[in-house]
């Protein structure tokens, strides 16, 4: 199955001057631009690349590497802001756009934002959010308190810092327990403070200790 906004093996169908097609299989054929073709590159080989859509929307393959694909969340910084929303620069071509309804707070230029990406059902298109909460959950039933995980700085708040543990879960860093300053985007090492009863977790950047084992 051929997936946009991910890593895709294709093989080269059809050779023209201006690149090569690949076997896109249910979304037809597909242009791999020759300023992406690697070196010796003959029909029938199979090449990994990253399928987007360009400027003019039109679905293309690259074999450059995004800074996130669909599913990952990552620090981006906005280099446009217009009537459509925020674009953000995640080492492609085409700015990827953080539409108004999916920011959590407005967006400025220059400033970096954790967001995650996914598929527009409307128009298909990779897509940005900084509600993070939409799409990952705030509940984990398999961690434990005291367990060491990567973390990454999402959103500051009253309470403390929100942040998203290993990619995939939210939780909260309170306040007392930061001891320097943090930014937003900002990955550090963590660990697992406390899992309450409604199963949201609590966060410390201290090493698992008697204050997590014995909550």
């Amino acid at each position: 199955m051929i997936n946009v906004g991910q890593k895709n093996l294709m093989k080269v169908v059809k050779t023209v001057d201006f690149g090569v097609y690949l076997d896109g299989v249910d979304l037809d054929e597909i242009l791999l631009p020759k300023r992406y073709l690697p070196e010796d590159c003959q029909l029938n080989d199979e090449l990994e690349v990253f399928l987007y859509h360009d400027s003019e929307d039109r679905l293309i393959a690259t074999t450059e590497t995004p800074k996130a694909v669909v599913g990952e969340c990552a620090a981006l910084e906005v280099i446009q802001v217009n009537r459509v929303g925020a674009f953000l620069d995640w080492g492609l071509p085409k700015d990827l756009l953080v539409p108004y309804c999916e920011q959590a707070i407005p967006m400025k230029v220059g400033d970096t934002y954790v967001v995650y990406l996914f598929i527009d059902e409307r128009s298909g298109r990779i897509t940005a959010s900084s509600q993070l909460d939409k799409f990952l959950p705030e509940k984990n039933l398999y961690r434990k308190a005291g367990q060491a995980v990567d973390i990454q700085i999402w959103a500051k708040t009253d309470l403390g810092y929100k942040a998203v543990i290993a990619g995939s879960t939210l939780g909260l860093l309170f306040k007392n327990e930061v001891l320097r300053p943090l930014h937003i985007g900002q990955v550090l090492p963590g660990y697992i403070k406390s899992i309450r009863e409604d199963g949201k977790i609590d966060l410390s950047l201290q090493p698992a200790g008697s204050q997590a084992n014995h909550r």
